[in-house]
């Protein structure tokens, strides 16, 4: 175990935030006034620009970038928006959506005849089977079963914490045996999905968020930075000079501005997933809206773990399965995709993975 930090502090959580955003979103895509210009290489003037929406994947986007004028960053904005909402309708499990089959769809269908379906939706199911598989299960889109209970009660204790209630064990056990993935069947050759149990159904929030933007900044200029809730992904060094972007893992019970620690990013993700985003209150104890496999609860190994990867969807993937095993168990995985985290114990401590404090620009005490 490499703990490189130790740093006593108010029960924090991770949140990813980068330092260059303003994340007050507003609905819709704006593009605000340049906040001052830069001069890159070959001597041509870049201003820098930032946008934010807010009704994807029911977090807020911002985006911030350089570019020679305000039309051309709107112009990108336009289309990172316009691609992203075509992943959020095809990823959607609770909507339905005019002239598209999402899964959802398939959801509506378990048990039944095989679903033609667009080629990203069977690009996103076969990378969460190759999770599945890589992490031992602690990350399965096929747990929709039981997560919907836990959302179920998670939605009710927020809406009425005076009646927050957790989920009958014995309803979450019964629901657990339909959380298989031999019953997902995915035709590549054909582009049929089908669940061959009609009790079973997806649930692709551990993955399909952070798959979306992967793929979406993978079309984008070089040189953006990105954050979409807990995903924050940057498609190259700064344009102006080259440098780095640095990004802020932040305190969630200060302000805005108070980071634990920042970090350089040049290109790649790093992702978060811990107790803090989205969770309730039962009899004065946080339960977060991530599930373990094994206990059919919310983990207890860590109050957040954020992981620095190549790839924002493979960052999705290991966070979430990290925040349920052991460090030593993490270790393994992340060794095995080239990747670096942290962690956040209870008692508050920081606790670096091998290579991660190359990455750290700074300690916040």
């Amino acid at each position: 175990m490499t703990r490189n930090r130790s740093i006593t502090m108010r029960a924090a959580a991770l949140l990813i935030a980068a330092l260059l955003l303003a994340l007050s979103g507003c609905s819709g895509t704006t593009v605000p006034e340049p906040s001052g210009s830069e001069t890159a290489a070959g001597n041509s003037e870049l201003t820098r620009y930032q946008a934010t929406f807010l009704e994807l994947f029911d977090t807020v986007t911002a985006i911030v970038g350089y570019s020679a004028d305000e039309q051309s960053f709107s112009e990108m904005v336009s289309a990172f928006h316009d691609e992203l909402e075509e992943y959020h309708h095809l990823y959607d499990i609770y909507n339905d959506y005019e002239g598209v089959t999402n899964i959802k769809t398939i959801n509506d269908n378990a048990g039944g005849d095989p679903v033609e379906v667009d080629q990203r939706i069977i690009d996103l199911l076969l990378f969460a089977r190759e999770m599945y598989e890589s992490t031992g299960g602690r990350t399965n889109v096929m747990m929709g079963s039981v997560l919907s209970l836990w959302h179920d009660a998670r939605e009710n204790g927020i809406n009425n914490p005076d009646r927050a209630y957790l989920p009958d064990s014995e309803e979450l056990e019964a629901a657990n045996e339909h959380t298989g993935m031999d019953a997902l069947v995915i035709d590549d050759e054909a582009n049929t999905v089908q669940i061959t149990d009609p009790e079973a159904s997806l649930d692709v929030g551990a993955v399909a968020k952070g798959y979306a933007v992967q793929r979406v900044c993978d079309d984008m200029p070089e040189g953006l930075l990105v954050s979409v809730g807990g995903n924050v992904c940057a498609t190259g060094p700064r344009p102006t000079d080259g440098s780095d972007w640095v990004v802020g893992v932040q305190d969630p019970d200060g302000g805005t501005s108070d980071y634990l620690l920042t970090v350089n990013v040049t290109s790649g993700s790093i992702v978060s997933s811990g107790d803090y985003q989205r969770y309730y209150t039962v009899d004065g104890v946080r339960y977060g809206h991530i599930i373990d496999p094994d206990t059919l609860y919310p983990p207890t190994y860590w109050r957040a773990v954020s992981v620095l990867v190549d790839d924002s969807g493979l960052g999705d993937a290991l966070s979430t399965a990290l925040f349920c095993m052991d460090q030593e168990s993490g270790q393994e995985l992340l060794d095995k995709y080239n990747a670096v985290a942290v962690w956040i114990d209870y008692d508050g401590s920081l606790i670096y993975s091998d290579g991660f404090a190359g990455y750290v620009n700074e300690v916040v005490e």
